[in-house]
């Protein structure tokens, strides 16, 4: 009952930071900007004044699914930031070309973060047949007389460590991106003043859906912790 508590509450406030953000995104795509860049163009530059000409920019489908591929190296970019010329769309295009200047530059957490994902992958996997067997035999699994059970939590907690790890390494990586991002728009004169504003918003409250994924990792692994110390002294 404790893990579905933390998992909806959890759940809530990720919606409705999630909800704030599509909302900031909203109003400040609203903001065009007056050098008619697009994202994509916004991008190519931010590239090329770092110096950087091995990546690549491209165009993924859906909203706000932006990313960075160290793998391939490649700045991916959603249908509303791709050809979008606001300030909402500068801010994320600059803010993933935050990650190709971090990777340019052999920035240690995202080098960390990198090294990490194999093992968040397996823990991922992990929780998602844990969260199946919790739901039909959580009780039964940690009464204390059970071994298995201790088993069973010694495996979640490892993998919830990982997936905490990884959610914490995450925070700097991205509010280093962010500030990259901002750094460049505001020395190179991209954005005007009331543009830049509308970018920084918005990446702030993008940078908040990290948090948020940050905290609910630290409580799920807070609450395996919790169990199997009581486990252990009763």
């Amino acid at each position: 009952m404790g893990y579905l508590i933390i998992g909806v509450i959890i759940m809530l406030v990720s919606m409705a930071v999630s909800n704030r953000l599509k909302s900031k995104f909203n109003l400040y795509s609203q903001i065009r900007l007056q050098n008619n860049m697009s994202g994509a163009e916004v991008a190519a530059k931010m590239l090329a004044d770092h110096g950087i000409s091995d990546v690549k920019i491209t165009h993924v489908e859906g909203q706000l699914t932006d990313h960075y591929n160290p793998a391939n190296k490649t700045v991916n970019l959603s249908e509303s930031v791709y050809s979008q010329r606001n300030a909402a769309a500068a801010a994320v295009a600059a803010h993933e070309c935050g990650h190709a200047v971090q990777h340019t530059e052999a920035y240690a957490m995202l080098g960390l973060r990198s090294r990490l994902v194999p093992m968040v992958q397996i823990s991922s996997t992990i929780m998602n047949y844990a969260n199946m067997i919790m739901l039909f035999a959580g009780g039964f699994l940690f009464y204390r007389g059970n071994t298995m059970g201790t088993t069973v939590l010694l495996v979640l907690i490892a993998a919830n460590i990982f997936l905490t790890l990884f959610a914490m390494i995450t925070l700097p990586v991205e509010f280093d991106a962010s500030k990259r991002a901002l750094a460049w728009m505001r020395n190179t004169g991209v954005v005007t003043n009331n543009e830049y504003d509308g970018a920084k918003d918005s990446l702030k409250w993008a940078a908040m859906t990290y948090v948020v994924a940050a905290l609910g990792a630290l409580a799920n692994l807070m609450y395996f912790i919790s169990i199997f110390l009581g486990r252990r002294d009763d």
